[in-house]
């Protein structure tokens, strides 16, 4: 699905695994905003962003701008990826909760307008975080912190 990343954008996570610098992660969340999936009726329709306005630039700035501080707080199990496609708070302290919280501002608002540039009912949003939930999963580096499908915390 992605292609063959340049090994400038390659840095050495915790356990030696790779992650994904700053400036991919705004590529990555691009490309996985504009291939999400919702399975409707038994068709896949693929929804997108289709208008990129202010308020979507700014969560995808800001989400890029915190990839860093993310990175290393996942590392040190600080925050984990739930089940529902938002960063929890696993440890308090280091500013950890406001981290969190504007993390899952900046996705809500994301996801906010993916139902609602493509006309989906309001309940769509939970399928939405679901979908979210399932590429941050895979994506997760090892070692990562990750809420599985029945609530159980493991490490990837």
């Amino acid at each position: 699905m992605l292609a063959a990343r340049p090994r400038r954008e390659l840095l050495k996570h915790k356990g030696g695994s790779k992650m994904k610098t700053p400036r991919s992660i705004l590529k990555i969340t691009l490309m996985m905003l504009m291939s999400i999936f919702i399975y409707s009726n038994a068709w896949a329709v693929s929804y997108d962003i289709k208008e990129m306005t202010p308020e979507v630039k700014a969560s995808l700035d800001a989400r890029r701008a915190r990839y860093e501080q993310l990175a290393v707080m996942k590392a040190q199990g600080k925050v984990g990826e739930n089940n529902r496609g938002y960063l929890e708070a696993l440890e308090s302290g280091d500013g950890v909760r406001d981290v969190v919280d504007a993390e899952n501002n900046d996705r809500k608002s994301i996801y906010k307008t993916i139902v609602g540039q493509n006309g989906l009912p309001a309940d769509a949003l939970a399928t939405v975080e679901k979908v979210f939930a399932q590429v941050q999963r895979d994506k997760a580096a090892s070692g990562d912190s990750l809420q599985d499908e029945s609530g159980n915390w493991i490490k990837k």
